[in-house]
């Protein structure tokens, strides 16, 4: 007879959809809403345990996908969140809103363009003036498009897209908020198996998840002495509306992973709380790799 324990297991190959996918297109920066299956946040499942209460968090990107995911964890674990979206996003963010104040947690959702040095400063003074402070700064905020067509058809115009959002915005963003972040603060900094494992229809992209594993171990070691932590997550393959938005067909994505299929949101919001919670205290300039089992460095 199985044990108490055993009943609660739950198969990580069967829990959530696997491809093929049905056929689907969305012009950038795509909606969650029409997506099929539908990402899970963990709108139903995530349980908050106090880890974080008290915490005052900026997470940009968090209008859907992983950075949703984040800010509802953040939420139920008692941060208050602030949260970026592209003006074109303004619909998705108010779903972040909601779930965040259904937390009884205060939400600030803000239109922000990080590919710009002022609004990156302006919107970490925002986050102090509306919370009060700031002690955990998300960089999670990315764009890629996919050429499957080699370098060629990466024009100029996307190559800078790609830099400013990924690397700039990142880079202005800690460089304001550490100007307010107190000993016991902590960053992490969205990467990717890309960083590890480019794909060639990916290259500029990928240039900038690895960048971004560089940068999270030269800013640990630069800030352990202030007493503040920086670390990344690494997912792999994740179902979120950037896929059908970039990619020219999503309906085998994910299956390349030794699980067989893509994480949802839902399952990369906990490693960003360990992170950030004093659970995590002696850990920092590590990236956590969350693939589904594809093995890196």
């Amino acid at each position: 007879m199985p044990s108490h324990d055993q009943t609660r297991l739950t198969d990580p190959v069967s829990r959530h959809p696997r491809p093929p996918f049905p056929e689907q297109d969305q012009d950038h920066p795509g909606s969650t809403e029409a997506m099929d299956p539908r990402p899970d946040h963990g709108e139903d499942t995530y349980r908050g345990h106090g880890l974080l209460t008290g915490r005052k968090a900026l997470v940009t990107g968090g209008d859907s996908g992983i950075g949703r995911a984040v800010c509802l964890a953040f939420a139920r674990e008692g941060a208050d969140v602030v949260f970026t979206h592209l003006p074109e996003e303004a619909g998705e963010a108010e779903e972040t809103t909601r779930l965040i104040r259904a937390a009884d947690r205060t939400a600030v959702a803000v239109s922000c363009d990080i590919r710009n040095e002022r609004a990156c400063t302006d919107l970490v003074d925002r986050t102090v003036n509306e919370l009060g402070g700031i002690d955990l700064l998300v960089n999670n905020a990315a764009y890629q498009m996919s050429q499957p067509e080699g370098i060629e058809a990466i024009t100029t115009e996307q190559f800078d897209r790609v830099m400013k959002t990924n690397l700039y915005g990142m880079f202005w963003l800690t460089k304001a908020a550490l100007a307010h972040m107190p000993r016991g603060a902590s960053v992490i900094n969205t990467s990717s198996v890309q960083g590890y494992r480019p794909s060639p229809h990916l290259l500029d992209y990928a240039m900038t998840k690895s960048a971004i594993i560089s940068f999270t171990h030269s800013l640990a070691r630069m800030l352990a002495k202030r007493g503040i932590r920086a670390n990344a997550v690494a997912p792999g393959p994740v179902w979120t509306p950037l896929i059908p938005a970039t990619m020219p067909d999503p309906t085998d994505f994910g299956e390349q992973s030794p699980l067989g299929r893509p994480a949802q949101p839902a399952e990369m919001a906990p490693a960003f709380v360990f992170l950030a919670s004093d659970r995590a205290s002696y850990i920092t300039g590590e990236i956590v790799n969350a693939t589904g089992g594809t093995p890196l460095p």
